[in-house]
């Protein structure tokens, strides 16, 4: 059967002016929806504005700025714009931190999110056809039934694996025949590394061929090694819980820069520490505010996340902006001797040296000298008997990463297995232990 390219070509391909247009609409109704919550009332009277002062897109600026501390300082449902009576789910945060962030979601909140992560299933080549296998977490954790609905609104046969338990998912991948899966980078290596240790060859035992992967900074270089070593093209996904979760933005078949739907979302990059607008093409802090949500929408939310707007059009025929993959978090940033750095530009070094594994871990220490940066990366499985270049390779590691972080970290390669490793969370980069002294 012949598809179309497009999973919603009028939403996915209309012009930028339709775009805009669009959005103004949904912009000023939601800002009017708004004023249904205490919380928006009280900030638009701190303010001194009113929902008719929004008359242009440029006017978003006009609004208050959203914070994860407004979610949990108003726990657990002061920022809702409708009864409780209308919502039929909620998702929320670990809190172990404090309060856990809240998001409630009305049903039509749903069927506009299984359309959005469906947008983005489709756009990678996610057809009826293939077979779904979802390796996050399902519960409170927005991965796991985001990618659920989406790909059975697709209309593909699901594999609800959930976390863990890797032998039991690639036996999942090879029984049930599973074309498309879902999951995180580190995790993604995770069942290369135990199909390797179980003699699996993934192009020549399993039929996968579409790997979505997210929920955690990673390279190119990463993702390059994912593709070869699955044989899978692997698409980055972004997603964020306070906006619905999967299904903000995903690459298309050109993987360069992860389209965000303005239809659902409007955009903005600002500097984290002034709050002013950045240009597109520079890095800064995304912004998104809500424009097709009922149960909680969120005016101006500061993700945290580090990206920029790639300029220019993409060939796939999409106008919905592109955002570059993820720099990490503003809050990530590590400060070593009055560098910032992230770990995503050690992680880029490392994964050039095929002796090495993508699991490394990142230490920060004072000591006599000052503060100090230990890096531990895992030898590949490959070369864990080929010891004689270590010396060597550590040295010309230290080199390149001195070249890009202007930090002379010190690097240990240690034995496949030595760092610990989970099925099922985000990979931890960083133990910063200078906050003891």
């Amino acid at each position: 059967m012949v598809y179309s390219d497009y999973f919603n070509p009028e939403a996915e391909t209309m012009s930028v002016e339709q775009l805009r247009e669009l959005q103004l609409e949904r912009l000023q109704h939601t800002v009017r929806h708004c004023m249904n919550s205490a919380f928006y009332r009280d900030k638009f009277q701190e303010l001194g504005i009113t929902p008719d002062d929004i008359r242009t897109l440029d006017d978003v600026r006009k609004l208050p700025f959203t914070s994860k501390d407004d979610l949990r300082e108003h726990y657990p449902f002061g920022l809702a714009c409708v009864s409780l009576k209308d919502c039929v789910r909620l998702h929320s945060s670990s809190g172990t931190t404090g309060n856990p962030t809240v998001v409630l979601h009305t049903q039509k909140d749903l069927d506009e999110w299984a359309n959005a992560v469906a947008r983005c299933l489709w756009m990678v080549g996610s057809r009826p056809e293939d077979v779904f296998q979802n390796s996050a977490g399902y519960g409170m954790f927005t991965a796991g039934l985001g990618f659920q609905y989406g790909a059975e609104k697709v209309g593909m046969l699901t594999v609800p694996a959930a976390a863990g338990n890797t032998l039991r998912q690639i036996k999942f991948i090879r029984d049930f025949g599973t074309t498309v899966l879902h999951a995180i980078p580190s995790y993604a290596s995770r069942i290369n590394e135990v199909m390797l240790e179980q003699g699996i060859d993934p192009r020549r035992d399993t039929k996968l061929r579409v790997l979505c992967i997210g929920a955690e900074p990673h390279s190119e270089e990463q993702r390059q090694r994912i593709e070869q070593q699955l044989g899978v093209k692997a698409y980055n996904s972004y997603g964020i819980s306070e906006m619905m979760g999967p299904g903000v933005a995903f690459e298309c078949p050109e993987q360069n820069g992860l389209h965000i739907w303005e239809d659902y979302f409007i955009v903005e990059i600002i500097d984290p520490v002034t709050l002013e607008p950045k240009p597109d093409g520079e890095l800064g802090e995304l912004v998104l505010t809500t424009i097709n949500r009922e149960g909680m929408p969120l005016l101006r939310y500061r993700t945290r996340d580090l990206t920029r707007i790639l300029p220019g059009d993409c060939p796939c025929g999409r106008h919905h902006k592109r955002l570059d993959r993820l720099q990490g978090r503003s809050d990530d940033m590590i400060i070593l001797k009055g560098v910032n750095i992230f770990p995503i530009q050690i992680e880029k070094i490392l994964l050039k040296f095929k002796e090495l594994s993508t699991d490394y871990f990142i230490t920060l220490e004072t000591k006599e000298v000052g503060d100090v940066m230990t890096i531990e990366v895992e030898i590949s499985q490959m070369f864990t008997d080929d010891y004689s270049r270590l010396q060597a390779l550590e040295r010309e590691i230290t080199r390149q990463l001195k070249d890009e972080i202007l930090i002379t970290p010190k690097v240990r390669i240690v034995p496949k297995g030595t760092l610990a490793t989970s099925d099922e969370k985000k990979a931890v980069r960083v133990k910063d232990m200078r906050k003891l002294f």
